[in-house]
């Protein structure tokens, strides 16, 4: 009964593992499913494109609400090159010093122009209390509230002059503030600015509730479409420059992705030689596990997906060192089983017994390593990190489950040790 349940585990696996195989590496009649399904998630470094370095202007922003700001200049961003088409952008925030800065990975960006054009033509927009008499810069006190409140932006026109005017909801969030703001400005002016200039100023008659307001700063009706437009992509709330921008060619990072793969393979194959040599007819068993283990580890970063890059693909290529790792203790254990005089299946399983806590402590600790890097280090080491600790969670399942399913069907309890594992003769 135990070995016809370990014979329909590894029939599934087989099965599993066919398919996997066809979903990461397609051919006909199945390539047109497999890459429209779910294609490759290729990085920057991979797939090529821009790589850009913004500077944000946080002068007028109070020292509290500086995380704040920077949070939405990202999600902002995030959103306005997703909403003009650019595929995958990865955008995060960095502190150097007293300079806050925003980084926009771009893979696959055909016309960087335009997509340095799109994230700065982004309006910059701000509601500011007017505490003299307007003449000079002093006069304006920044509030809270900005663009990156607002939830939804349309063109209306105004029903006394017709001049097209643009019509702001802000989201919750925004209309608490705008509700606190115009509560205690009632009777005084309240000024609107766009991308630092103002546009408008006006008195405020009565607290306004619902988060509702128009701006009509004399727009003419192209620039006010554009507004609207702009508006609903994202507004920035403070203003950013572009101080560093980088292209990365897709020829080049074809040619990367070439070489780590072809390392990958080298190794791969290095590893199941030794194994072969140094373990017999245990080495083929657990090379056949290792190749199981590549097919699913590969399916499962495509299916999810998993952004690989280069660091990503350099984490991949480890973890599969490291996957055989739980089979040398194994085999190991088994050995020094085997010598005792048990079984070959009695000294299998003890083998496993004895070698799981080492598999364990082993991998538990290479958990921890992945999780801290991926948390507290830069997107670079994220991509490493994330590889390495999906491909150790899947190496034990095909070291435990596979391997050993493997060795329970073929192997024949027989009591002769060098049929099964070479002598160590460095031992007695």
């Amino acid at each position: 009964m135990g070995k016809q349940k370990n014979f329909l585990i590894l029939v599934l696996v087989i099965v599993v593992s066919i398919t996997a195989l066809f979903f990461v590496y397609p051919v006909s009649p199945v390539a047109n499913f497999a890459t429209n399904f779910r294609p490759w998630k290729l990085g920057l470094d991979l797939v090529g494109g821009s790589y850009l370095i913004y500077e944000a202007d946080m002068s007028q922003v109070a020292e509290a609400d500086r995380e704040s700001v920077m949070a939405g200049l990202r999600d902002v961003i995030e959103k306005r090159v997703n909403y003009l088409g650019v595929s995958e952008p990865h955008v995060f925030s960095a502190k150097e010093g007293e300079s806050y800065r925003l980084v926009a990975e771009l893979a696959g960006v055909k016309d960087v122009n335009q997509a340095i054009m799109i994230i700065g033509l982004t309006p910059t927009l701000d509601f500011r209390e007017v505490t003299g008499d307007g003449t000079k810069a002093e006069d304006y006190k920044m509030t809270s509230l900005t663009g990156r409140y607002i939830k939804s932006a349309s063109l209306n026109f105004d029903q006394t002059t017709s001049e097209p005017l643009v019509a702001l909801e802000f989201n919750s969030e925004g209309a608490k503030i705008f509700e606190e703001i115009t509560g205690r400005n009632v009777g005084k002016s309240l000024a609107v600015f766009l991308d630092g200039v103002p546009i408008e100023v006006a008195t405020v008659q009565e607290k306004i509730s619902g988060g509702k307001a128009q701006i009509t700063g004399r727009f003419t009706m192209d620039v006010a479409k554009t507004l609207v437009e702009r508006f609903n992509a994202g507004a920035l709330p403070a203003p950013i420059t572009l101080i560093n921008q980088q292209t990365i060619s897709p020829t080049l990072g074809a040619d990367s992705l070439n070489k780590a793969i072809l390392a990958g393979l080298a190794g791969t194959l290095s590893i199941m030689v030794f194994m072969v040599l140094y373990y017999g007819y245990f080495g083929i068993f657990s090379s056949l596990a290792l190749l199981i283990y590549i097919l699913l580890s590969a399916a499962f970063f495509k299916i999810v997906p998993v952004t690989m890059t280069l660091a990503g693909v350099a984490g991949y290529v480890l973890s599969i060192g490291m996957a055989i790792d739980a089979s040398i203790l194994i085999f190991e254990r088994t050995r020094e089983e085997l010598k005792k005089g048990l079984t070959r299946k009695a000294a299998i399983e003890e083998g496993f017994k004895r070698a799981w806590t080492s598999i364990r402590d082993s991998n538990v600790s290479t958990i921890i390593t992945a999780v801290i890097l991926y948390y507290f280090t830069s997107s670079f080491v994220k991509g490493f990190a994330l590889t390495l600790l999906i491909g150790v969670l899947i190496s034990m399942f095909s070291a435990i489950t596979v391997t050993r399913t493997m060795l329970m069907v073929f192997v024949k309890n027989k009591n002769n040790l060098t049929a099964c594992l070479p002598v160590d003769r460095g031992k007695s």
